[in-house]
């Protein structure tokens, strides 16, 4: 049996190795704001269960049973959102917090039927794949908003990272996933973009949360 606090690590450990494969104790230690002694400490018992590559002042890795065990916890939190979203009328900047809580429940049959229900959606609500039943997780090569051009038409497919800040934000801009955005021009000083979508022309977005859209090119 694996601990709420060991789910945790294993999920912050997977996020901050999904580039390039390794994090230190430090980067760990920053991201879930606990002390390094007691990080190093978790580390040691996340290796002995062979969740974890750990080695004195050498950097972190997953192993593929950490890496499966990782994506499965992922897998319960995306759906869960997912569920809250499509069957419980919640906004998709509300449904983080309570995914944290009901992702530690340990019923493959409780989130296989979730995801029965759903249809067996791919993206979460705010674009992130849902891993498999087996923990492979699928990732699409989109764009980031902010490196398109004046001209380019583009399709919303994911937040990234999101928050709820920024989700509350698109909500007043009424600009959803799947939007289509043409790109009138893009301002030289501050790489901000005047787009249009849906029935709002000439929307300004700063290049703060351009940087944080994904999309990809559709024809023009």
């Amino acid at each position: 049996m694996i601990s709420q606090t060991e789910e945790n690590y294993l999920k912050a450990l997977f996020a901050l190795t999904s580039t390039k494969g390794e994090a230190s104790v430090n980067e760990l230690s920053k991201m879930l704001d606990i002390k390094m002694p007691t990080v190093n400490g978790m580390m040691k018992r996340l290796s002995e269960k062979d969740f974890v590559i750990y080695e004195s002042y050498k950097p972190l890795k997953l192993t593929e049973k950490g890496r499966k065990e990782a994506s499965l916890i992922i897998r319960k939190h995306r759906l869960t959102e997912m569920y809250l979203v499509e069957k419980m009328g919640f906004g998709w900047e509300e449904v983080h917090d309570i995914a944290e809580q009901i992702e530690h429940i340990q019923s493959p049959a409780f989130f296989a039927k979730m995801d029965e229900i759903l249809g067996f959606p791919e993206v979460d609500p705010h674009g992130s794949p849902i891993p498999d039943e087996n923990g492979k997780v699928i990732v699409k090569d989109f764009d980031r908003l902010s490196d398109c051009e004046s001209g380019d038409v583009v399709k919303f497919m994911a937040v990234k990272p999101s928050s709820e800040e920024l989700l509350k934000f698109l909500n007043s801009r009424e600009l959803v996933l799947g939007a289509v955005i043409t790109i009138q021009s893009v301002e030289l000083f501050d790489k901000s973009m005047s787009v249009n979508y849906a029935h709002r022309e000439m929307e300004v977005l700063s290049n703060m949360v351009c940087e944080k859209l994904l999309v990809e090119h559709v024809a023009k």
